[in-house]
Formats: C-alpha cells, structure tokens, sequence
C-alpha cells in the first residue's frame, strides 16, 4: 500500500508553490503534453525530503508502492520528478527490487529528464550487484526503446574509478550507428565525464573508433581533453597514413 499521507504532502506542497508563468515556459520547452507547475527542482527535492522526514516509510515494499502511485497518478510533470526523488531514499538506494520501477520510469515517461534522473539510482544498482546489472545494461543497450540504451550508456555516469570499462565499451560500441541525438549526446556525455578520470583511456577510445563516432559524440568525448589530444583523436590518421 502507497503512504497516502506523503502523496497527499507532496501534491499539497507542490500545487502551493506553483509559478504559472514559469510552468508554461518549462511545459513549451519540455515540447510535452504534461504541464508543469513550474516548481524549481531544489524545491521539490527539498518537498520530497520534508514528506518523507513527516511521514516515515514504514517498508521499503510502502515506498516502492508510493513511487508508483506518484509517478503513473500525475497530473504535472514535478510530481513525476517527486517520484524520482523518492527512490533516492537510503532504504531502497540498492535495492534490486527497484529495477523494475527504474523500467517502468524509462519505458513510460520517454523524455530525457526522467531517464537521466534514474541514471544514478541505476548505476548503485550496478555498484551493488555488478553481474546481475551487467546483464540488465547489455540487453538495455540493444533494446528497440533508445531511452534504454540511453539508460546503458549513460548508468555509469560519476562511477570514476569504479566504471567497468568493459561494460561501458559494449553499451557504446552497440549504439555507434545510432543517428538518434540522444544516444550520441549520451555517448559523448559519458566518454567526456569519465575522461575526467582516465583521459588517457578516453583518448584511446575514440581514436580507436575514429570515424564510427559521430562528430557530436567525438567533441563532448573531448571537451575536457587537451588541444593537441583533442586534435590528434578528432583527425586519427597522421600524415603517413597511419591510425595513432
């Protein structure tokens, strides 16, 4: 059973706060038929945070209920980030029994803003249970629904250290021929946070793919890396003919 009184807090708060002006303008540039109230997202995170310290989950089974019931009852758009934000919460922060509502968010919500806002809660997922979530991100990455194969790529994001570079060279390497911009907006997002920790690995990458990449994936990869790097990747063979 969802906590009815967190839903009732979050939908009461958030309707007090709502800037008209402002939700039209993010409902124009969303391009969505959801509207918005035009909440600030510190806001609704800082609302999430009040109605779960006010009304405690009793079970991490009432909290998954109460995502649910937030996110497939919602009439704006910040409700859905509500729901979002509740699956931060530390009793469920790798708990593998929220891969299912992590799918549901991706397969029903189809926008960048909700998939990107599961990408962490993905990736502690794959922290904690590395085989099992190695499985879920390879499928994902051939999925026939891109926002899954965004959600492959883009689940290791400030992983640092900790990225499986061989799970992320798979989720990339199956979406190289994808034309669609947010899969090469997610590839380059990827390549270019992790070059932040091992730019040499980063560099290689992409000039191992050379012109596989897309122009727009090759720049974000590089954004952060030296000139002459950025040169020598963006152009991989030298004057000789050989790839470097």
């Amino acid at each position: 059973m969802a906590n009815e009184a967190v839903l009732a807090l979050i939908r009461a708060q958030l309707r007090a706060a709502a800037d008209p002006v402002r939700g039209a303008a993010a409902q124009a540039y969303m391009k969505s038929s959801t509207p918005s109230l035009g909440v600030r997202v510190p806001e609704v995170r800082k609302t999430v945070k009040a109605a779960a310290a006010a009304h405690p989950f009793g079970t991490s089974e009432e909290l998954r209920s109460t995502v649910l019931a937030l996110w497939r009852e919602a009439q704006y758009r910040e409700e859905r980030y509500a729901a979002i934000d509740l699956t931060g919460l530390r009793s469920v922060a790798v708990d593998l029994r929220m891969l299912p509502v992590y799918e549901e968010i991706i397969r029903t919500g189809s926008s960048w803003d909700y998939v990107d806002g599961v990408a962490h809660r993905i990736g502690a997922l794959l922290q904690a249970h590395r085989e099992e979530m190695t499985g879920v991100l390879l499928h994902w990455s051939t999925n026939r629904d891109f926002w899954f194969r965004r959600a492959s790529i883009t689940a290791q994001l400030g992983a640092k250290s900790r990225t499986d570079t061989g799970l992320l060279s798979a989720v990339i390497e199956a979406n190289l021929a994808d034309n669609e911009f947010f899969i090469r907006k997610a590839i380059g997002w990827a390549l270019r946070e992790f070059a932040k920790t091992d730019p040499g690995w980063v560099l290689g990458f992409v000039t191992r793919h050379g012109p596989a990449l897309s122009p727009l994936s090759r720049r974000e990869a590089l954004k952060n890396l030296p000139a002459a790097t950025d040169r020598a990747a963006a152009d991989p063979a030298g004057r000789d003919g050989q790839v470097r």
